[in-house]
């Protein structure tokens, strides 16, 4: 049996190795369209490889993705974060977990996941084709003849697995599309938010560890520390923010209002109270000297002056209309935001083959027998913290098993 995996990253050879493993008779090939392998491993986690979260609950895991959650409940339970773990510790990559969750290699270098990999498929022999990308699947009777973009090259396939990553533009999705599966359109997920116009860019560097944000107009929230940078904001809050509404804010044309309550208390009433009680037991104090919640510093004296509120004033000479006007402040803060950057290197997407066209059992398309999907090409995305990699291992060994 002869086995195509189309794409040479993460879900590619993972597809390729377990294909490989559950037949080890057949012929499994990889093919890359660039030169180079693994490409985003290679930059994954500030180039450390952050190659799954420490986080055990299926229930709890599901959370972490915008699209596909459903899905993932039962596939995670084929393959999980632990038998990931326990996958590369047995190939001699030991692992650590970080406070946060993120597993990283011992190593801190994302070499030691592509060295493993590329070690893996030369003890299986696997075959590596890189420099020509494939345009079009055929079927034809029980197998799939492939196209290539260079030299009008054709290769017949018993099975194939895709797993070409997420595609930024729909039209490179048409030949998935030419075969009947359903596309839902791909945007940027993951990214952070420019505030060109907002001078708090003014206090790059600071970060706020418990933060609530929100997009004015929409049920769209998110809890979690935020990095205020030199071009708007960033941090988990915002990224897992721009995640779930990759689709609302790309229609947005990425111009909106971002909320943000810097105390994470959701009931301004208990933050009037709190604000109230340090006018009576710290009366004198004067309103720079004493800051509420432990917020930084420089953001602090920030609210103080967008707020109007003179920094040499007492806490007791606060009032009642300036006691509302910094409850405001610290719960409900609105920036204008206009524009995106991508976060990093990760580039990530929402969108890809829709999961109504896919088995999620075994991974294979529902409209063409023998052909599979692994990894970022489905419509299934997650938040910052090694989630879209263990989205691609599960999907990958089950494509790979499966095939």
């Amino acid at each position: 049996m002869n086995i195509a995996i189309i794409g040479g990253g993460a879900a590619g050879f993972f597809a390729a190795i377990a294909a490989k493993k559950n037949h080890p008779n057949s012929e499994v090939t990889i093919l890359e369209k660039s030169k180079k392998l693994l490409s985003k491993v290679k930059v994954s986690g500030g180039g450390r490889c952050n190659v799954t979260n420490g986080c055990t609950s299926i229930k709890e895991l599901t959370k972490a993705y915008p699209r596909g959650d459903k899905a993932l409940k039962k596939a995670f339970r084929v393959f999980s974060t632990q038998d990931t773990m326990d996958w590369f510790e047995k190939r001699g990559v030991p692992l650590v977990i970080q406070e946060d969750n993120c597993v990283f290699p011992v190593s801190q270098n994302s070499q030691s996941i592509i060295d493993c990999f590329l070690s893996e498929t030369r003890q299986l022999g696997i075959h590596i084709e890189v420099g020509n990308g494939v345009k079009s699947i055929t079927p034809i009777q029980n197998q799939l003849t492939l196209t290539f973009s260079k030299g009008n090259i054709s290769r017949t396939f018993d099975k194939v697995i895709v797993a070409t990553g997420g595609c930024p533009k729909e039209q490179g999705l048409q030949w998935l599309a030419d075969l009947g599966h359903q596309i839902a359109p791909p945007v940027p997920s993951l990214f952070t938010f420019n505030m060109p116009k907002e001078t708090i860019t003014e206090l790059m560097g600071i970060v706020v560890k418990e933060t609530r944000t929100s997009i004015q107009g929409t049920k769209l929230k998110s809890d979690g520390p935020l990095l205020i940078t030199h071009w708007g904001m960033s941090g988990p809050s915002i990224l897992k923010l721009s995640a779930f509404g990759a689709r609302i804010l790309s229609d947005s044309n990425y111009v909106f209002k971002v909320q943000v309550n810097w105390v994470n208390e959701l009931n301004n009433t208990v933050v009037s109270e709190s604000l109230k009680e340090i006018c009576q037991t710290h009366p004198n104090k004067l309103l720079t000297n004493y800051r509420p919640y432990l917020l930084p510093e420089r953001l602090w004296h920030y609210l103080l002056e967008k707020g109007q509120l003179p920094a040499n004033k007492k806490w007791a000479e606060l009032g009642k209309k300036g006691l509302n006007k910094l409850v405001t402040l610290l719960t409900n803060d609105v920036y204008n935001v206009q524009g995106k950057t991508t976060f990093k290197e990760e580039f990530v997407t929402c969108g890809g083959v829709s999961l109504e066209s896919i088995d999620i059992r075994t991974m294979q398309s529902k409209t063409c027998p023998n052909l599979y999907f692994a990894g970022e090409i489905m419509d299934i995305d997650g938040i910052t913290g090694g989630y879209n990699f263990q989205a691609a291992w599960t999907t990958a060994f089950i494509a790979g098993k499966l095939a």
